[in-house]
């Protein structure tokens, strides 16, 4: 018998019991307890100072703090705080001119992961534009699905990692 419990503390139970065996007359149970705790992915937001220094250095950044459910593309509220990121950046470098590129991970169909990369960074262009003040002009999106990977796609920290957008200086 084996029976697993998570709590509302992120708390893992998990009972096994054995019959006795013919080496020994007493039953064996065996209780493990485990403490569950979110992944650290590893994954770093930006401020848009550091935007400006990965893009001199690099000519690029990669974001994570764009926020979107799982095959949509639609931005979701909890990206404004690097959605502000950007606009300050793009406010202080007035001929900054951008190109947003939307990544995936390797889930899904190749076609698939082409068009959702392409429609999210759309989105984000978009969200810049509606209602932010940005020049349409200043930005361009792209998407390259999961052609560009920067980590394996062979575990969940890695495909976290491909999961990404970059803008990109032009």
């Amino acid at each position: 018998m084996n029976h697993r419990l998570v709590g509302a503390l992120g708390i893992v139970l998990s009972l096994a019991a054995g019959p006795a065996t013919a080496h020994s007359e007493f039953s064996v149970v065996q209780l493990e307890v485990s403490e569950v705790k979110s992944m650290d992915s590893g994954l770093v937001t930006v401020n848009a100072d550091g935007m400006k220094k990965a893009i001199a250095e690099t000519g690029r950044v990669a974001l994570y703090g764009l926020f979107f459910d799982t095959g949509k593309a639609d931005v979701k509220p909890e990206s404004k705080p690097a959605l502000d990121e950007i606009i300050k950046l793009l406010n202080g470098e007035p001929t900054m001119r951008l190109l947003v590129v939307g990544h995936t991970d390797t889930v899904g169909s190749p076609q698939g992961n082409q068009e959702l990369s392409r429609r999210r960074a759309q989105s984000v262009v978009d969200t810049l534009v509606k209602g932010r003040g940005i020049d349409p002009g200043r930005l361009q999106a792209a998407g390259v699905g999961f052609a560009s990977p920067i980590a394996t796609n062979r575990n969940e920290q890695g495909r976290a990692r491909n999961r990404r957008v970059e803008l990109v200086q032009y």
